[in-house]
């Protein structure tokens, strides 16, 4: 047992690549959760092609006969060169954050995590996360059924409910509410990304390039109309990041680097913004947005009305080129790929169409 005990104090909290995740580091980490059971055996197969980081499915091997520990989980690590993370290192602390400390408080589906550890520059971490498979994600340019839609909304109400403007959200270190000096700043880094975005997508019509544009001019004010009513928001809510059952309803969240505080329906006309074909959203997102205030208010929400839903709906349309551009200019620790690019020029196109059609500038409040 001594032996044992040297083994994991000499061991680095945060496993960096799959080499980490050795049975000795795998017995620590799960210990922690309080998991019986001798890890003697762990093979990992690469999972997902993320943005701002590598995935694993790690396939466990116990020589007990009745590990309480699981068969398989998801091992999360931080991915690409050492500058690109240390870009996205604040996306890396917000995701360790979110599990560590608010998971527990809100009821929204998202996978069990059973460790998470990060380093103190915030440019490695790891997660050990419940495996969901057989569920798929959702995939991003090719939209999702009415059902899934609706799953999906269910599940951002009961995110945002359970701590609809509370105050001590702001306690939380790394959250804040946006300050007119914070939201110049991004706007104008916005402003750049939305030149250097048209530049690459040579393809985007006159119409989308000058929403865009638009889009770039408002977000400053945007970031600053209606405050309220606030709660913890996913901030990049989309297909790619939502996994469905094969069989049934139902959904989980994942992906939680852009989590924070902010109007709850940023989250709700990005999704809708982004996952539904323009076509398809015009004719269901009244009836959608109707099922996401139901679920509002059976989950306890109150002084809430179903107008100022629909409108913070429409306000909201902007977080569909804003999360798209930044995250395809500046968030990506990836290298670029056909793939990545025709999932952001989607995403961008038909946010921008409900934006348009939605009039959603015209919500935008100038001091």
């Amino acid at each position: 047992m001594k032996a044992d005990t040297d083994i994991f104090d000499t061991l680095e909290p945060v496993a960096k690549d799959p080499a980490g995740l050795t049975p000795e580091w795998l017995n620590f980490a799960l210990g922690r959760a309080g998991v019986r059971g001798n890890v003697t055996d762990a093979r990992c197969e690469p999972i997902g092609i993320g943005q701002m980081g590598r995935s694993y499915r790690v396939t466990l091997t116990y020589s007990d006969e009745r590990p309480t520990g699981p068969s398989s989980l998801v091992a999360k690590m931080a991915g690409g060169g050492l500058e690109a993370r240390q870009r996205v290192a604040d996306g890396y602390r917000n995701e360790v954050m979110f599990y560590s400390q608010i998971a527990e408080t809100l009821d929204v589906s998202t996978p069990r995590c059973w460790y998470s550890a990060i380093t103190d520059d915030g440019s490695d971490f790891t997660l050990l996360l419940e495996d969901l498979y057989p569920a798929r994600p959702g995939v991003q340019i090719e939209s999702c059924s009415l059902s899934q839609a609706a799953d999906a909304v269910k599940n951002l109400a009961a995110l945002h409910a359970p701590r609809w403007n509370d105050a001590t959200l702001l306690e939380l270190q790394g959250f804040r509410a946006t300050d007119a000096a914070s939201a110049q700043f991004v706007g104008a880094i916005f402003v750049q990304a939305v030149d250097d975005f048209v530049a690459r997508f040579g393809s985007l019509d006159e119409a989308d390039v000058e929403t865009l544009h638009s889009s770039a001019g408002a977000i400053g004010a945007w970031l600053l109309t209606r405050p309220t009513p606030f709660a913890v928001v996913h901030g990049d809510y989309r297909l790619d990041n939502l996994m469905f059952p094969p069989a049934g309803r139902g959904v989980f969240a994942l992906d939680w680097q852009t989590v924070g505080i902010a109007p709850p329906g940023r989250d709700l006309a990005y999704f809708l913004g982004t996952a539904l074909r323009a076509e398809e959203r015009r004719t269901c997102e009244r009836d959608l947005v109707a099922i996401y205030f139901d679920e509002l208010r059976r989950r306890g929400v109150q002084g809430y009305s179903e107008d100022d839903c629909f409108d913070d709906y429409r306000l909201g349309q902007l977080q569909g080129p804003f999360i798209t551009v930044l995250g395809c200019i500046y968030g990506a620790t990836a290298e670029r790929s056909p793939q990545a690019d025709q999932m952001f020029l989607s995403m961008a196109t038909r946010s921008c169409a409900a934006i348009r059609e939605l009039e959603s500038l015209s919500l935008v409040e100038y001091v």
